[in-house]
C-alpha cells in the first residue's frame, strides 16, 4: 500500500510540472514561418531610435522572416537591407512561460544563440510578452525603459 502511495504521489508530481494544455496549443502554434509586419509605440508618439533584441535597428526587423521550429524550441530570423550592418540569419532559443494572465496570454523568453551549438550568446534574454496568438498572427510586446518611465515596442507578425 506504501508503495502505491509513493509512486501515485510520484505521477502526481510529474503530471504537474508538465507544461499546461494552452501552453501545449501555444507552442504548437508558434510552429513554422512568420513574417514581422509592423513595429509599434504604443502610448508614444514621434520618432524612435530603438534597437531590438541588442541586434539591430526596428527598421531592419520590418519585414524579417521568423521560423520557429516547437519540438526543439529553437529558430532563426533574417535581417535584410542595405542599411542593416546585421543583415543574415540569426539563431535564437524560446521557450513559453506558463499563463500570466486571465486571458490565457503568455510571457515567452527569446535567447540569441550562436549558429554552431546553439549556445547562447553573451548570456541574455529578452522577456516578450505574448499579447495576441492565433493561427495566423501574433502580437509582441516587449517593455522597456526611457527616460526612467515604462516604454513599450509593440510587434505584429503574420503567419507564411
Amino acid at each position: 500500500m506504501k508503495k502505491l502511495l509513493l509512486v501515485l504521489t510520484a505521477a502526481l508530481l510529474i503530471a504537474s510540472c508538465g507544461p499546461t494544455r494552452q501552453a501545449t496549443e501555444a507552442r504548437k502554434t508558434f510552429k513554422g514561418d512568420w513574417v514581422l509586419n509592423d513595429i509599434t509605440y504604443p502610448d508614444n508618439q514621434g520618432e524612435f531610435n530603438v534597437t531590438l533584441f541588442n541586434e539591430a535597428s526596428a527598421s531592419c526587423f520590418r519585414g524579417s522572416m521568423w521560423s520557429f521550429v516547437s519540438n526543439n524550441n529553437t529558430g532563426t530570423y533574417m535581417l535584410q537591407g542595405p542599411e542593416c550592418t546585421d543583415a543574415g540569419e540569426h539563431y535564437f532559443n524560446w521557450s513559453i512561460d506558463e499563463e500570466n494572465t486571465p486571458e490565457g496570454m503568455f510571457d515567452f523568453l527569446l535567447k540569441p544563440t550562436d549558429e554552431r551549438n546553439r549556445s547562447t550568446t553573451g548570456n541574455q534574454g529578452f522577456r516578450i510578452n505574448l499579447v495576441q496568438l492565433s493561427e495566423n498572427s501574433m502580437t509582441w510586446e516587449q517593455t522597456v525603459t526611457l527616460e526612467g518611465s515604462p516604454f513599450k515596442i509593440r510587434m505584429n507578425f503574420t503567419k507564411l
